[in-house]
């Protein structure tokens, strides 16, 4: 029997008085509950809007793309990152809880990382933000580590039999953050673009980073 597909849902398309965009899977939660909050009247508006704020600006996958750039451009401190992902992620200004306990993993020709949380959806807020809904699945949850590789597949990420799939179990005391490949063909590019090209899943293991 093959693998339950893992299908990321699409941001939902509202009407919106300022802009007709869809919004973003974390705009759809920040708006459910700020509607809850405010409903039932246990945090006042301007609260809500620090909230709002702290996560569309303070927290997210920017951040993690900024130290993968970092990591790719900076060797020593990409040895930082090996030594100790969570002191050299705080020295660039991302810390705090769900990530106090970081380990960064590289991947290379010979082997691509996969990072889970079979028990629950713990996950690397400060780097990455809230997680997708996809990341807290049963069907993603059970399926990464019995068949990686199909998994992968669902997410049109298809890689090389020469390459191994490691599948790295994140817990309430230990999180992951993969550091994929710097793309061929990006000598000389400045830390902004290359943080361009590192998107969420790709520092999930999800993905890989193209130009």
């Amino acid at each position: 029997m093959g693998a339950a597909p893992i299908i990321e849902n699409k941001a939902m398309t509202t009407d919106h008085e300022h802009s007709d965009r869809p919004l973003s899977d974390i705009e759809i939660r920040v708006k459910a509950l700020e509607s809850l909050l405010i409903d039932k009247g246990y945090v006042h508006p301007d609260t809500l809007e620090r909230l709002i704020q702290t996560y569309e600006h303070e927290v997210g996958p920017h951040h993690g793309a900024r130290v993968v750039a970092r990591a790719w451009t900076d060797e020593s401190f990409a040895e930082h990152l090996r030594a100790d992902a969570t002191a050299a992620v705080a020295s660039m200004g991302y810390s705090g809880r769900q990530g106090e306990h970081l380990v960064a993993v590289e991947n290379t020709p010979e082997q691509h990382n996969l990072v889970v949380c079979t028990l629950c959806s713990c996950y690397p807020w400060p780097v990455l933000g809230l997680p997708p809904a996809w990341y807290k699945s049963s069907a993603f949850r059970s399926q990464a580590v019995i068949r990686p590789r199909e998994v992968l597949r669902t997410f049109g990420l298809n890689l090389p039999e020469s390459t191994q799939v490691r599948v790295w179990d994140s817990t309430a005391e230990i999180r992951y953050l993969v550091i994929p490949m710097r793309p061929e063909g990006t000598q000389g590019w400045s830390l902004e673009a290359l943080a361009g090209l590192v998107n969420r899943d790709s520092m999930i293991g999800t993905a890989v980073v193209s130009r």
